[in-house]
């Protein structure tokens, strides 16, 4: 009887499982990894501003994915990034570990990566000229580790997947994105125009992840606002207002969004107090307990993963929550308007200039002049509309799992148009081109020199430079008309590839939603003409499967980056988003084109061919960017000293800011990953000191600087404001850091401030 006991609790279990997977009619699994990169001499990806370089840390970015997969094994993955945009040579790479790992499970057909489109991130990760240049070439700490965490996110998704459900929820956020370009957008039919209440879409579509058995375990949505609140002059490492919107989220849940009767409360040590019980009678205490503890040398700490502090341990499951990107490309974070910075006055409508100077158009954050404010508002906006969606969500996601993906060359792509009188005819798309109005950059970050938005002849001094690089021919500039080019990137290949030719699209599908992954940066109107088009398509295929509750949505900056996709009306005004627009006026025509092709084939099971495959340029890559040569301080000072204390017996309330500056090394030679170059502690009973705020809060700042430019010698400056949250009681400042020698070998170290008595 013993004998039949082991297979006959299997097969209850079994029978068990089966009876909570088909209750839940997927298995679901989040996961997230730090991918902040190097927080030193880096140029930062977004604003090609040259003099943009990363020295410290707002707060760090982070991978975060989700795998959704039906009984049959169908699965999707979709990864978003707190970084610039997806890169081909990133995707290409990680899709080969993944198949090293799991085989076909994982392929380039069911997997999205997507930016969040943050100008604040480290850059050098792509591998067409054009989008490296300011970054002098390759890097490659910001290409490793986008890889690593990317890849590790999606095992953390894999290795958790469990049954459960997934709802769906809309709803409309009103003041948290304005077009900046509204002349172009008024250039579209006004009986198109007429069919939209705004300008910019305000919707956010989201989703819950649900585990039947844990409960929730994450939520992911997408809204069209640009990652653009820092400014062009910001050197700190930020999420922007999705990230924060990200970081916001995760707090929220790890705070509130658990049973009342769990851990999580104590498991978050900066809610907690106990070290003196009545702050009112014991103040004079807490004052002495903070003087017994001055400033430590610095001091030799262990490398390994594990010997890394943050506050939010990774070792326990945790909700990932991710703020994606949409059809962002003429919306703005920035909603006070455009304003010229030497008048005060707005700036010209149509060119976004200052009497004929585009370098004095900025637009203004809710937060103006506080960059850091504007991200917080924006975020939080987000962030708020979030949860409201979270708590309400119940439409449930119920049917299959499905994917379609082909790899299309967009430079001599045969597209079918309308024709003014009648019919149709066919036209081709180009080589990519950047017309003059991409020099004029945008409100957000305007460009240099005497470029301006709206040009469409561009001048013939600009001509002469570019004929420097290439001439295009004849035949080129009569295919972007009626763009005026002023770099011919598609054609020029010296010492490789300027811009892409060969772009991914995709479908993703689960149940009723339908993810369209974009490789770049649609408008507004661009991007409800795709959704439209592939939503009524959908349903004109197979009306009983898609014409009860089809959700679209538009997933930006997915899988590689090719800059922007205008409408052929925007294309003809040639503002910023026409001129960026790079295969010609027919490129969100071909894009409609083409994933009607891949509807197709979704709703018939079809395999459609790989198509041509996209250059892998890795071993041709040039970095330009000095490796850390060396280290060092002056005499007698070590490593993690504290060159600026807190002041002895110093009292802080909320709000008010407290600083310390530590001797330090360069951010380059160890990244902390999951770890952290600040903390803030506070002491526990005791005498033990417990990490409560990190460089991953908002309310802490890590910025690191040298006293010259070549000196081997740096500073790290540790900035807390304390917020309302923070609890009374006795706090440290603490950083960490690794430091090069001469001869090559890197020692990690760390240091901390003076006690002080937070009130």
């Amino acid at each position: 009887m013993a004998s039949f006991s082991v297979p006959l609790q299997f097969l209850l279990l079994l029978l068990l499982a089966r009876a909570v997977y088909s209750s839940s009619d997927y298995l679901i699994g989040v996961g997230s990894y730090d991918i902040t990169g190097p927080a030193a001499d880096v140029n930062m990806m977004g604003y090609a501003n040259s003099d943009q370089i990363a020295s410290g840390i707002h707060f760090r970015l982070r991978a975060r994915a989700f795998i959704v997969s039906d009984p049959q094994g169908n699965r999707v993955a979709f990864v978003n990034l707190d970084a610039c945009m997806a890169s081909q040579i990133v995707t290409i790479k990680l899709l080969e570990r993944l198949k090293a790992r799991y085989g076909d499970v994982y392929t380039e057909k069911n997997v999205a990566i997507s930016g969040i489109h943050t100008h604040a991130g480290p850059g050098g990760y792509l591998q067409y000229v054009t989008y490296i240049v300011t970054s002098l070439g390759f890097v490659r700490q910001s290409f490793d580790v986008l890889v690593d965490g990317i890849e590790q996110s999606i095992i953390q998704a894999h290795q958790t997947l469990r049954p459960g459900s997934v709802f769906v929820n809309k709803g409309d956020l009103l003041d948290a994105g304005v077009n900046r370009s509204p002349s172009s957008y008024l250039n579209n039919p006004a009986a198109e125009r007429s069919k939209y209440k705004y300008n910019v879409d305000k919707e956010m579509t989201l989703l819950k992840f649900v585990d039947s058995e844990l409960g929730p375990i994450g939520s992911f949505n997408w809204f069209a606002t640009h990652g653009t609140s820092m400014s062009r002059t910001n050197s700190l490492i930020s999420g922007d207002n999705k990230g924060a919107a990200a970081r916001f989220m995760e707090d929220w849940f790890e705070a509130n969004g658990q049973k009342k009767n769990s851990d999580s409360l104590r498991q978050i040590p900066r809610r907690v107090s106990t070290i003196v019980s009545d702050l009112s009678r014991n103040y004079s205490k807490l004052l002495d307990i903070a003087a017994s503890f001055k400033s430590s040398r610095g001091q030799r700490v262990a490398k390994s993963l594990d010997a890394k502090v943050r506050v939010r341990n990774g070792s326990k499951r945790r909700f990932v929550s991710a703020f994606c990107q949409s059809n962002c490309g003429d919306v703005s974070p920035n909603t006070l308007g455009t304003f010229c910075i030497d008048t005060g006055l707005p700036c010209d409508f149509n060119h976004s200039t200052c009497n004929g100077k585009n370098e004095l158009c900025y637009g203004r954050g809710p937060g103006y002049p506080d960059e850091f404010e504007s991200t917080r508002i924006i975020g939080e906006k987000q962030f708020k509309m979030a949860v409201e969606l979270y708590n309400k969500a119940s439409e449930k996601l119920q049917g299959k799992i499905g994917y379609q993906h082909a790899y299309i060359d967009f430079s001599k792509l045969e597209v079918t148009v309308p024709k003014a009188g009648g019919g149709s005819e066919t036209v081709k798309t180009c080589p990519a081109a950047m017309g003059f109005g991409f020099a004029a950059g945008t409100t957000d970050g305007p460009g240099a020199f005497d470029f301006k938005q709206g040009d469409d002849k561009g001048n013939a001094f600009w001509r002469v430079v570019r004929n420097v690089l290439r001439t295009p021919g004849p035949e080129q500039v009569q295919c972007q008309k009626p763009k005026p080019i002023l770099l011919d990137t598609g054609e020029m290949k010296t010492p490789y590839d300027w811009a892409p030719s060969i772009l991914p699209i995709q479908i993703l599908r689960i149940g009723q939603l339908v993810i369209l992954s974009v490789p770049g940066e649609f408008t507004t109107m661009a991007g409800r003409r795709l959704r439209d088009a592939v939503k009524s398509y959908l349903i004109s295929l197979d009306n009983k499967e898609f014409g009860n509750n089809l959700h679209v949505v538009i997933a930006g900056l997915t899988n590689t980056y090719s800059q922007y996709i205008a409408t052929f009306e925007e294309y003809e005004v040639q503002r910023y988003e026409g001129a960026s627009t790079l295969y010609g006026p027919h490129t969100l025509t071909a894009y409609i084109q083409e994933f009607k092709k891949l509807a197709t084939a979704l709703v018939n099971g079809q395999t459609l061919p790989r198509g041509p495959q996209p250059p892998d340029l890795l071993d041709k890559q040039i970095s330009l960017l000095t490796p850390v040569v060396v280290d060092s301080t002056p005499l007698g000072v070590s490593f993690g000293d504290v060159k600026a204390d807190v002041p002895p017996k110093s009292t802080f309330r909320r709000g008010q800011q407290v600083n310390a500056t530590f001797w330090s090394g360069c951010p380059r030679n160890d990244l902390m990953t999951e770890g952290s170059f600040a903390v803030v502690e506070t002491l526990r009973d005791g005498g033990k000191w417990v990490p409560v705020y990190d460089d991953d809060d908002f309310s802490l700042k890590f910025k690191w600087s040298r006293p010259e430019k070549l000196s081997p010698e740096s500073h790290a400056t540790v900035e807390w404001r304390i917020p309302e949250s923070a609890v009374a009681g006795v706090y440290r400042i603490r950083h960490y850091g690794a430091s090069k020698s001469l001869f090559g070998s890197i020692s990690s170290f760390s240091g901390s401030s003076s006690a002080f008595v937070v009130v």
